[in-house]
């Protein structure tokens, strides 16, 4: 990996070859930059009881954190995005073109922040202490995901992090879509290396080739099947564990704030 320094922040470490700096957030100041990112706040095409536009904070340090916060007794924590798909949003009522709710049935698609097509995805993230009761993620989704047969032409979900057990992350795709149409391919689970500030990189090379992920400027999985050739948009997620199981998760006792850390968000380009 070969270092990018970019001024006033920590740098960006990058697979060889030359590469152009084509988006990020730095998280600079004290809110949230909305012309680069909306909140995720529905789900399956319905508002989600653990999805919330609240618990971001900028700390006026190039840092956001994402909370874990109360609602009506229950937990929540909010999910990040630049873009959106079609099928979490509700259904449009009679919002369509012909007023026929039962002919077109989808909400109205937003246009979306930021969307990309290959390059170099990187975060440099702290985890949330308690990932058993909330997880995150850093990843990259299709807005016509499931759409088509061939997932190279309707796109995927590609985690580059999960982290859903302390001291371990999760990285790889899932292709094709949802429920039987499944597929996992280059998906691992691995120990992370201590580090002694808490802070991780981890970044994925999207190329029309394939994808390699990295953790902390080492590779950790790779695959080419089914590449996706369509832009696709960006998330940085919590979610509280439990919710697509059960009831909601109720807080008892005393309220435990906890919280995602990210330093950065970038994409890159390669240009030879």
């Amino acid at each position: 990996m070969k270092k990018f320094e970019v001024s006033g922040h920590e740098p960006s470490y990058l697979p060889e070859g030359e590469w152009e700096l084509v988006w990020a957030d730095e998280f600079d100041g004290t809110e949230l930059d909305r012309t680069k990112w909306d909140f995720r706040l529905n789900f399956w095409g319905k508002p989600f009881d653990a999805y919330t536009d609240q618990g971001i904070v900028l700390d006026g340090h190039s840092h956001i954190e994402l909370h874990r916060t109360e609602r009506n007794g229950c937990y929540v924590s909010p999910q990040l995005q630049t873009g959106s798909n079609s099928f979490d949003i509700p259904k449009s009522g009679t919002d369509n073109p012909w007023g026929q709710d039962e002919i077109w049935p989808l909400g109205i698609l937003q246009q979306p922040k930021f969307v990309h097509r290959f390059g170099y995805y990187e975060c440099r993230c702290k985890f949330q202490k308690d990932p058993e009761t909330m997880w995150s993620a850093f990843w990259i989704q299709s807005p016509s995901i499931g759409t088509r047969f061939e997932p190279e032409w309707c796109g995927i979900e590609s985690d580059i992090m999960e982290y859903f057990h302390v001291g371990e992350a999760t990285t790889g795709n899932i292709m094709g879509g949802y429920g039987k149409q499944l597929k996992n391919e280059g998906r691992v689970r691995y120990k992370l290396d201590e580090a002694a500030d808490g802070w991780h990189y981890f970044g994925m090379d999207w190329q029309p080739e394939g994808y390699v992920f990295y953790c902390d400027g080492k590779e950790v999985s790779r695959c080419s099947e089914n590449v996706s050739k369509v832009p696709q948009f960006i998330l940085l997620t919590t979610e509280v564990q439990g919710y697509r199981y059960s009831k909601p998760n109720i807080v008892k006792g005393e309220f435990v704030d906890d919280a995602f850390i990210v330093d950065f968000v970038r994409v890159f380009d390669k240009i030879k």
